[in-house]
């Protein structure tokens, strides 16, 4: 395992737990598709006049299949849910992500999940839920659903991303992926929301961060940790995300932490860091290793 490169990978959900301030507090209300574009889009186009590279042969529509699943259907489903789920409910069903990335590693890469690490995802499952949850739930239906799927389609990019090996740096494949996903939501959200209203300084702001911060930046770290880390490693610290959720709500909104939630947040954190670092087995229990060939032919002479 590689510290700095665990520590700048740990960043980008650090940054996407920043998404509900911005969104409750500076973005227009009920228009999830026009932020999923205003938040793929522009930074994918900076990223394609900064690199001027485009995709080849299979990986047109393959960067058009991850950029759907990581940011397009991803970012859409993420803020349906924010809008029609309190905070807190939208958040466990995003920190299911390291079960689901264990199922998808296991039937894509042929991964088989180790007992310690589903272990440590229940865990950090439960530790987010005790961090967010705050008296009575409402469950809205369309944002339970689009909860899960949005997380299940971040799940399956991630372990796509890994399978296909990407063929050009890790800046090229993000400004691939964040224009496909936008040019793909670009319709949708027309269709469906209209023409966009009119936008203050505040919510241009906000979308500015989202785009640079949340998205350009943050994807840019991700996907090269992803590329240099144990997917089932890197599928834990989306979990940060919501701690960090609610961390600024206690900050920039006044929002008070009692002790079950302050529990809830050491377990998401244990989670995280003990994903890291797999299971020690004990010497007795390791598998003697195979006899080197000649000690082998040695052997089987010994024998005869």
């Amino acid at each position: 395992m590689l510290p700095g490169v665990l520590l700048l990978t740990a960043l980008a959900p650090v940054l996407w737990g920043t998404t509900y301030l911005v969104t409750t507090e500076y973005l227009p209300p009920d228009r999830p598709l026009l932020s999923g574009v205003l938040r793929a889009l522009p930074a994918g186009l900076l990223l394609l006049a900064w690199t001027r590279t485009l995709p080849r042969g299979g990986w047109w529509w393959r960067a058009a299949v991850l950029g759907t699943l990581n940011m397009g259907a991803f970012f859409a489903l993420l803020f349906l849910a924010a809008y029609r789920l309190p905070g807190g409910v939208a958040a466990i069903l995003g920190a299911a992500q390291p079960l689901m990335v264990a199922v998808l590693a296991l039937v894509l890469l042929g991964q088989r999940p180790t007992g310690w690490r589903l272990g440590w995802a229940v865990v950090g499952v439960g530790g987010v839920a005790l961090t967010v949850l705050r008296g009575a739930v409402a469950f809205d239906p369309v944002g339970i659903v689009a909860g899960l799927a949005g997380t299940a389609s971040m799940a399956t990019g991630v372990v796509l991303t890994r399978r296909w090996k990407r063929p050009v740096g890790v800046v090229t494949l993000t400004g691939w992926q964040l224009t496909a996903g936008g040019l793909v939501l670009l319709p949708v959200a027309l269709a469906v929301e209209g023409m966009p209203p009119a936008l203050d300084a505040v919510a241009l702001g906000g979308y500015a961060w989202l785009a640079l911060a949340g998205t350009l930046l943050a994807y840019v770290v991700w996907f090269r940790g992803l590329d240099l880390l144990p997917v089932a490693a890197v599928s834990f610290l989306p979990l940060l995300s919501p701690v960090v959720a609610t961390v600024l709500g206690w900050v920039a909104l006044g929002e008070t932490f009692t002790g079950t939630q302050l529990l809830g947040a050491a377990l998401a954190l244990v989670a995280v860091v003990a994903a890291q670092f797999p299971r020690r087995v004990p010497r007795s229990q390791r598998p003697e290793p195979a006899p080197e060939p000649e000690l082998e032919l040695e052997l089987e002479l010994e024998r005869t």
